[in-house]
């Protein structure tokens, strides 16, 4: 059978799966679906959440999306502050992935910090605080089960605590986990898993926690990890990139599957009644460098159903194949019963960087809106695939850069859309690696029956530059922005959308809400709600730091709250306010909104420190790297960098005549030339050749150079 079969059976039980209609019973289902006898059990991945909020994404099939419904439309703007602490006593070094989750009126919720907190959901009180450690890693949830609370810490320990009081009750190290892999030692440091880290949320079910790693960027073997809640005792490993012997091992040319990346950092989704738990695995490693390794790259780019209690693969489905653009499918997937032609369809909806979902049958991997396998550019170093996946209905965002959005490209580097190809020539292309909708959460709403997502407009530039190893740098100067969609699963188009200032795809997740809320924020720190029939703006509140996590709603004693973490996370602005802000909100509240912090930057701002213009003798010496030690440039020409402007940043007063020069030791031709306002063009210089120009007018001039366009450089003239 072809990989590719969108049926990609491992057994002859998976095998009996296609085109089964509506069973009557939840026991029927599973075991028609599965093959072994089953007994009834509740829909519980579907129930909406109510009073309590147990995990990330909320139910078990990571809708967020929540029964209460005390907050309304008509009185949402009535939402204030029932209270507001700092968990870090208002530290601003560290940013903010965790999102919160609630029980029986008590909410958990982790640090960057590394530090676990159980905070009283009427009060604000911390109930108790638990140290995990020192080294961070990006922990986005608590997961609630068997009157424990499961965590993660960097020195890629999992911790079990008793809910009550914060006590631990028993760790499990993962940091040497590489069971599996022949080629592995250990006490060199070279195993795949040495690389990599244990990172995401945790999910609970049935007596089993699901852990994901991280770890992509630097070679990690990935893993999902299933575990015995009582002890901490590992059932089973599923490997993001199969050994020998196993599916899909073939899809990688020679050893490159020991370092092929292939992580799973996002929370699966489970379904009780099929018994499989839905994970998404990120992208290959090298990540824009196809040349190695030959092949699909199997399970990199996959949403991969797996067998909750055994491990074992019972389809999977590649949304890109031979990955070289970073498209890794990282939103957690989302699980939705919807009537497609009179026809009730259990679906999840699975998709991410490409701006397209790919939505499919949950018991097969069958696509229900058809899938087609269409030619793309090919490039013969990257091995690239003939052909990449495109789904029935249309993109949630454009798959290509358009001039009149912040998707305008920076001039004079190639550009491309969704799938175009790279190789060592910078290259401009969108969705890039931040993606048109990147580890947002999203939501599906039993009221609407729509997903929303929120998305961003940011390019990237791919090259092979450095030997292979991450180059998908965000242009220096370019513009962010971004949105919320909301797309009708039933067709796969989309509904409505609300395009905005700031990028939404980097931890923004959604909350819908059986009022017709929707909540969700941004990066400038405001917390905001949204209709969801057209997603109109009804209220906003400054929460005192980028929000880049998914809001929750609970209830405590009658009344509904909804709260938040408040912490940024850098993505995709390095300058995001960050923070420690844990709020809770409800209607009639007394608490007021944080001051605002300066906002994050609507540009990719160069931060290399200014020089003074008498510093650097009113003189930028094009394709050199400033020497901040000699306060000079330096001494070597350099096409690669982006930094090859010396000073890369200049402040001048206005009225000041600035140099433009290209050293005779240059071997190359050099310019500089101001994008976007075209304040200033110097044309192209030969070596020994200068330009001058004097700026009399104030503002801040960004500029590149048409021969090595990623070269950049910025005046900022008062």
């Amino acid at each position: 059978m072809d990989r590719r079969s969108f049926l990609a059976t491992a057994t002859a039980a998976a095998g009996t799966t296609a085109g089964i209609g509506i069973l009557n019973s939840p026991a029927q289902a599973a075991e028609t679906r599965t093959g072994t006898p089953a007994t009834p059990v509740p829909r519980q991945a579907f129930e909406a959440t109510a009073k309590n909020f147990p995990k990330a994404g909320g139910n078990l099939a990571n809708q967020n999306y929540s029964s209460l419904k005390k907050i309304t439309p008509r009185n949402v703007k009535q939402l204030g502050g029932a209270w507001h602490i700092n968990l870090e006593g208002g530290d601003t070094g560290r940013a903010q992935q965790c999102a919160v989750v609630a029980q029986d009126g008590v909410l958990y919720v982790a640090t960057t910090q590394q530090n676990i907190f159980a905070v009283n959901g009427r009060t604000g009180a911390v109930k108790w605080k638990t140290s995990v450690g020192t080294e961070t890693t990006n922990m986005r949830g608590v997961a609630l089960g068997e009157r424990l609370a499961f965590t993660i810490s960097g020195a890629n320990i999992i911790y079990a605590l008793d809910q009550r009081t914060g006590a631990v009750v028993w760790t499990r190290e993962m940091l040497i986990e590489d069971q599996g892999d022949p080629g592995c030692d250990p006490a060199s440091g070279q195993c795949g898993g040495s690389k990599g880290s244990l990172a995401g949320a945790v999910v609970y079910w049935d007596g089993l926690i699901y852990v994901g790693t991280q770890g992509s960027t630097a070679g990690a073997r990935g893993r999902g990890y299933a575990l015995n809640a009582a002890t901490g005792e590992v059932v089973w490993t599923f490997w993001g990139t199969p050994g020998p012997g196993e599916f899909g091992h073939d899809t990688w040319e020679g050893d490159t599957w020991k370092t092929g990346g292939a992580v799973c950092w996002i929370h699966p989704a489970v379904d009780p009644e099929l018994g499989l738990v839905y994970w998404t695995f990120g992208n290959p490693y090298p990540r824009t460098d196809g040349s190695t390794r030959g092949g699909d790259n199997l399970f990199a780019n996959c949403l991969v159903a797996i067998d909750a209690k055994t491990g074992k693969r019972r389809w999977h489905f590649q949304s890109v194949h031979h990955d070289i653009w970073d498209y890794d499918g990282v939103m957690s997937p989302v699980l939705a019963d919807i009537q497609i032609k009179g026809r009730k369809r259990e679906v999840v909806v699975y998709g991410s960087k490409t701006g397209m979902y790919y939505i499919l049958d949950r018991a097969t991997g069958d696509p229900v809106h058809g899938m087609e396998e269409r030619p793309v550019p090919q490039h013969a170093a990257q091995k690239t695939s003939p052909t990449q996946p495109f789904p029935g209905g249309e993109p949630f965002v454009e798959t290509e850069p358009r001039i009149d959005k912040a998707t305008r490209p920076v001039p004079f580097y190639a550009t491309g859309g969704v799938f175009e190809v790279h190789w060592d020539r910078p290259t401009i292309l969108y969705p890039g690696a931040g993606g048109g909708a990147d580890w947002s959460s999203p939501s599906f709403s039993h009221r609407t029956g729509l997903v929303y997502v929120g998305y961003g407009l940011i390019n990237s530039a791919y090259s092979n530059t450095h030997g292979g190893r991450v180059n998908t740098a965000r242009p220096l100067g370019e513009y962010f922005a971004g949105g919320v969609v909301a797309v009708d699963p039933r067709t796969n188009t989309v509904s409505w959308r609300q395009e905005g200032d700031w990028s939404l795809a980097h931890g923004n997740g959604v909350l819908s809400t059986a009022s017709g809320v929707l909540f969700q924020g941004r990066p400038d720190g405001v917390l905001t709600a949204l209709d969801d029939s057209d997603g109109e703006e009804l209220w906003t509140w400054q929460c005192g730091a980028g929000v880049n996590t998914s809001p929750m709603t609970y209830e405590v004693d009658g009344e509904q709250y909804v709260a938040v973490l408040a912490g940024g996370n850098g993505l995709p602005y390095p300058d995001i306010p960050r923070g420690d802000h844990l709020w809770a909100f409800k209607v009639g509240g007394k608490v007021g909104p944080a001051p605002a912090p300066t906002p994050p930057s609507k540009r990719n701002q160069i931060r290399s420190a200014a020089v003074s213009g008498a510093a650097a003798g009113n003189t930028i010496t094009l394709g050199r790297i400033w020497d901040s030690a000699k306060n000079a440039p330096g001494t070597t020409e350099n096409l690669v960098s982006q930094n090859a402007m010396s000073p890369q940043h200049l402040a001048i007063p206005r009225g000041t005549t600035v140099t433009f020069t290209n050293p005779s030791a240059n071997k190359s031709a050099h310019g500089a030339v101001a994008f976007f306002e075209a304040e200033f063009d110097t044309g192209l210089l030969m070596p020994g050749d200068s330009y001058t120009y004097t700026f009399n007018t104030s503002g801040e001039f960004f500029y590149n150079d048409p021969v090595s366009p990623q070269s950049t450089g910025k005046i900022v003239v008062s």
